[in-house]
């Protein structure tokens, strides 16, 4: 019994041993049954490839990550992280402290985020540092200011990494289109970014306001200031509630007298003066009153128009030996959005297509409410035989003297109306007066080509604005924006609209373009001349550059 228990024990034993095993069971990696396991050699050890090599140490994990709350990872300078270097080495790019932080910022957005130099050691006495999302709430609060202020893009964005960098968050992206703000930041390449968007729906001009905001920025930039986030909450709180330093009637008289000198500068006399400046302020109210009933900037444009254009034909009507034509064209000068149109040729040449394509259908729309202002008027009037004469415009009275004072007196009434600070009106006066001389001498004197003229004059008075701007720390606009003043193209817009009134619609669409062409003129020649000024006097020691991108034949 024993021996067979025993038999049959082994013949099951040799069974299991010959029966296949299961796919589980094996591994293809497992050599067959008889072939011997090779023998790794000492020197080798087979590590998996997201294995961490010796002797390199890892980063150890923040202790709050993923959190929109926790402070930034690169806000210690005594702890940071190290840097990640690229292949081809980190760029050479040297960022001078003598230098404005608006040129630092700018080169900084130019370069990727992984390009970017190392941070520098930071100056912040608390090593905690501000959670992520208080700044980035903080930098969407300023930019809406910039931006609804008439700020370019390319400044709103260098505005808003400024702030983000001020404060610790150094990997993060500000992105600005025309009515919508957002800034992306990331901690690093593993973890969550954090995003915030802030839409501008309503937009104002108050130049006051507007160098409030640069100066709240170059406190948090300099070195010399301790600008906590709680401090510059409370100082954007207060430059929201400062009232404005104009009231609504000087801005009624400024506009007024900003139609008078326009008129007294193509030629007109007192009494032109006196008429256009009341043209001016009958539009100026019918504007207010069509902005306190909520209707669009359109139709407040429009009625803004039908006034000064009334005047003329009223002048016209009653035979009076005046200048009809220079009452119309001086109520054009104040309604004109040059401001929009300087903005918008500047956000096209610095890469900012969207915002530009934007800027310039608004200036489009206003533009086309002009002109159906004053052809309404001018329709009016030919149909009762009003004889409008063109010829008074294209042929102004030659008064140097009267005229630069004109065309300064103008720019100061412009400037009011931007609700700039006295003292910023008292150099763009200045600015106006020269931007004149310059385009009289090229263009009268000379007899040269109006659009060179403009162009060379408006280059001149971004070149002195940028200038001052620089050596004030602050924003270009206050200075240059009205001094572009005497060089809108107000004769040209209305002999276009006349000539279509009278039904020459070659002759009125060539005039149009020509103030189309004397407009870009301007606002090219404006920006060409502050690129100049940060191209050629930057700051001592401020080596700088923005880099753009490079293209070859269009390609």
């Amino acid at each position: 019994m024993g021996t067979k228990a025993g038999t049959v024990v082994a013949e099951s034993d040799g069974l299991e041993d010959r029966k296949p095993q299961s796919d589980e069971a094996r591994s293809a990696f497992t050599p067959p049954a008889g072939v011997e396991q090779p023998v790794v050699p000492e020197e080798e050890h087979p590590t998996s490839e997201f294995a961490v090599p010796d002797g390199l140490a890892t980063e150890p994990p923040a202790e709050h990550e993923g959190s929109a709350f926790a402070p930034p990872s690169t806000y210690s300078a005594k702890h940071s992280p190290p840097a990640f270097t690229p292949s081809h080495g980190i760029p050479l790019v040297k960022l001078s402290k003598d230098a404005p932080w608006q040129d630092r910022m700018r080169t900084m957005l130019r370069l990727p985020v992984g390009d970017r130099p190392v941070p520098e050691a930071l100056r912040k006495e608390d090593e905690s540092g501000p959670p992520v999302a208080r700044v980035l709430d903080l930098a969407l609060r300023i930019g809406e200011l910039l931006l609804a202020g008439g700020e370019g893009a390319e400044d709103v964005e260098a505005a808003m990494f400024a702030i983000c960098r001020s404060y610790g968050l150094d990997r993060c992206e500000p992105t600005v289109t025309f009515t919508l703000l957002s800034v992306t930041y990331q901690p690093s390449l593993v973890d969550d970014p954090v995003t915030a968007n802030r839409t501008v729906r309503r937009r104002g001009t108050d130049y006051t306001r507007l160098a409030a905001v640069y100066q709240l920025l170059a406190d948090i930039n300099a070195e010399a200031h301790e600008v906590t986030p709680e401090e510059a909450y409370r100082r954007l709180a207060e430059i929201r509630r400062n009232r404005h330093p104009y009231p609504g009637w000087v801005l009624t008289g400024a506009a007024g007298v900003l139609a008078g000198a326009a008129s007294v500068l193509l030629g007109g006399g007192a009494t032109v003066f006196f008429v256009a400046a009341l043209g001016a302020v009958l539009g100026d109210r019918l504007a207010w009153l069509c902005a306190g009933r909520g209707l669009p900037e359109f139709y407040q444009f429009l009625v803004a128009a039908m006034p000064p254009a009334a005047m003329g034909v009223l002048l016209t009507l009653l035979h009076a030996d005046l200048r009809p034509s220079a009452v119309i064209t001086g109520g054009l000068f104040a309604l004109i959005p040059g401001r929009a149109l300087v903005a918008a040729v500047q956000d096209g040449l610095t890469g900012f297509y969207i915002t530009a394509s934007a800027r310039l259908l608004e200036v489009g729309y206003f533009f086309v409410a002009i002109v159906v202002g004053v052809l309404s008027v001018l329709y009016v009037a030919v149909q009762f035989d009003a004889e409008l004469n063109p010829e008074g415009v294209l042929n102004p009275v030659e008064r140097p003297v009267v005229q630069i004072l004109a065309s300064m007196v103008l720019c100061a009434t412009f400037g009011i109306l931007l609700q700039q600070s006295r003292e910023t009106v008292l150099f763009v006066t200045l600015n106006g007066g020269v931007a004149w001389v310059i385009y009289a001498s090229i263009a009268v004197t000379a007899g040269a080509s109006a659009v060179m003229a403009t162009a060379v004059a408006a280059g001149l008075v971004g070149l002195f604005g940028q200038l001052i701007a620089r050596y004030q720390h602050t924003s270009s606009l206050p200075y240059v924006t009205a001094a572009i003043g005497p060089l809108l193209p107000g004769s040209a817009t209305y002999f276009g609209v006349l000539a279509i009134a009278q039904n020459n619609l070659d002759q009125g669409f060539t005039s149009l373009a020509k103030a189309a062409a004397l407009a870009l003129a301007i606002a090219i020649g404006v920006n060409l001349g502050g690129e100049l000024a940060r191209l050629f006097m930057q700051a001592p020691g401020a080596a700088a550059a923005r880099r753009a991108a490079k293209r070859t034949r269009g390609f």
